[in-house]
């Protein structure tokens, strides 16, 4: 087989699994967002106790955490009480298209502002800092804790960079599907759920 026949037949299967995922991406966003009200309050508590289970057993000192948008879990109880524990919370910050997320300093009650894609940011001069761990939400998982996010990117070129931080999934037990991974995609350490803890 050729070089470029083969860079044919890679080109091709990639494009096939983005394809795939886009699809399952628009069927697990409307499965997330069709939980209802009572559910998801009680699912968040849940998902807030298995965080917290987990900081105990690991007590990082620098955690990168993620403000709820898009339905996803909301833990910003489990946030307030990690601070109050001593935790340095941070959060993701878009600084280029294509490059790994940076983590800003940021606490309960802290004003926040929304970025050019609608994330919210810490205002005001950032303070980077670099977490031993990150809470990475999640729109789809597998049983081989691979991620199914967005699309952007963001957190696998985040995941790539050396020292990698532990990473954890954050997500609702009812986004658990099967799905292929391209070579880029990088699997999580833990994944969170209303239901379990998935890790090694």
């Amino acid at each position: 087989m050729t070089s470029s026949r083969i860079a044919r037949e890679t080109a091709a299967t990639a494009s096939k699994i983005m394809r795939e995922k886009a699809d399952l991406r628009r069927l697990l966003l409307a499965a997330r967002s069709a939980i209802a009200t009572d559910a998801r309050r009680q699912y968040d508590t849940a998902i807030g106790a298995h965080m917290l289970a987990w900081w105990r057993t690991h007590p990082v000192r620098i955690l990168g955490i993620f403000w709820p948008m898009r339905g996803e879990p909301d833990l910003r109880d489990v946030y307030a009480e990690l601070a109050a524990q001593g935790v340095q919370l941070a959060l993701p910050l878009v600084v280029e298209p294509d490059a790994p997320l940076q983590f800003a300093a940021w606490a309960p009650g802290d004003a926040l502002v929304p970025d050019a894609l609608g994330v919210s940011i810490p205002a005001g001069r950032a303070i980077l800092l670099h977490p031993e761990a990150l809470l990475v939400p999640c729109v789809g998982f597998n049983s081989a804790r691979m991620r199914l996010g967005y699309g952007g990117g963001y957190y696998d070129r985040t995941l790539a960079v050396a020292p990698r931080p532990y990473a954890i999934g954050i997500a609702y037990a009812n986004t658990l599907a099967s799905f292929d991974t391209a070579a880029h995609d990088v699997a999580l350490d833990w994944i969170i759920t209303e239901q379990c803890q998935i890790g090694d």
